[in-house]
C-alpha cells in the first residue's frame, strides 16, 4: 500500500480532486483527511492505557 500526502490551496480544486479520487475508490483508492488520521494515532495510543469505571 501507498500512502500520498496531498497539499490543496484552493477549496475549488480540492472538490474536484475528490470528486475524482470518489471515482476510484472501487479500485482500491481510500480517501481520508489529515485530521482522521491524526485522530486515529491518538486513539490506537489510549488502547494500551488503563481504563477506569465511570462507577468508580
Amino acid at each position: 500500500m501507498q500512502i500520498v500526502t496531498v497539499s490543496i490551496k484552493t477549496e475549488d480544486i480540492k472538490d474536484k480532486i475528490i470528486w475524482f479520487l470518489k471515482h476510484l475508490e472501487n479500485e482500491g483508492v481510500e480517501i481520508l483527511s489529515q485530521e482522521d488520521v491524526n485522530d486515529l494515532k491518538l486513539l490506537i495510543a489510549t488502547r494500551a492505557e488503563k481504563s477506569i469505571p465511570f462507577s468508580e
